[in-house]
């Protein structure tokens, strides 16, 4: 059965917390996701864009973020709206201008993003707070799991169940210690917010009835109904 999505209140988002045999339920409430831009050589290419110089980084507000199991509501009126596979590193510690090679320190473990975008205004727009903002355009979850490597992990997006986005951390062209150092140089990280380390190639339009499950080695499966928006 379809969750409905989540209350305009938006209360804290319980999630389950996995560190090697140990399972707990915890809040996460981030004060703020930070997304990463072009990540990914063959997303760049397929975007029609160049490879950055340094992480392009842009924020969603908490207000977008809902569970595994809850609705993406599609907006109507956008000829493109694009689910975007992501792996998501959740911040355990207030971090600021972290070293690259203390970075993990910081890090409370790794989950999956969505980061749901209306490629319409993404491409008509300046910036991306618009096109990435809307309510119930960040999934995460299913669960957040400590102890991972995050360089080498297999990800792949299903829609419908037929695979879209197959490739691996591997494949960024920032790593996970390098964003968290470039973004904590720049803002002080809270704990239980998520840096979102941006999406593969393969990104596609959704529509209601819709069914989008993005995996990732040793988290599990993040899967969202899409719903028209209300």
């Amino acid at each position: 059965m379809t969750r409905p999505s989540r209350c305009p209140t938006f209360p804290p988002m319980r999630i389950s917390l996995v560190r090697g045999d140990s399972t707990e339920n915890i809040d996460l409430v981030p004060s703020k996701i930070i997304g990463i831009g072009l990540n990914y050589r063959a997303h760049a290419h397929e975007m029609g864009k160049g490879l950055p110089e340094e992480p392009l980084i842009f924020l969603k507000p908490k207000s977008a973020v809902i569970a595994s199991g809850e609705a993406i509501e599609r907006p109507g009126g956008y000829e493109r709206v694009d689910y975007e596979g992501e792996l998501g590193v959740v911040i355990g510690q207030r971090a600021r201008r972290v070293p690259r090679d203390r970075a993990l320190d910081v890090v409370l473990g790794f989950t999956i993003v969505n980061d749901v975008t209306v490629r319409d205004l993404q491409k008509r727009d300046v910036q991306y707070s618009r096109a990435k903002g809307f309510d119930t355009f960040c999934p995460i979850g299913p669960r957040i799991v400590a102890g991972l490597d995050p360089g080498k992990l297999a990800l792949k997006t299903r829609l419908n169940g037929v695979v879209k986005q197959d490739s691996s951390t591997s494949d960024l062209i920032f790593d996970v210690p390098t964003l968290i150092a470039f973004c904590s140089a720049h803002m002080t990280l809270e704990p239980g917010d998520v840096i979102s380390t941006g999406t593969p190639s393969g990104v596609g339009n959704v529509m209601p009835g819709d069914v989008v499950q993005i995996e990732i080695e040793g988290i599990g499966v993040l899967e969202n109904p899409v719903i028209a928006r209300p």
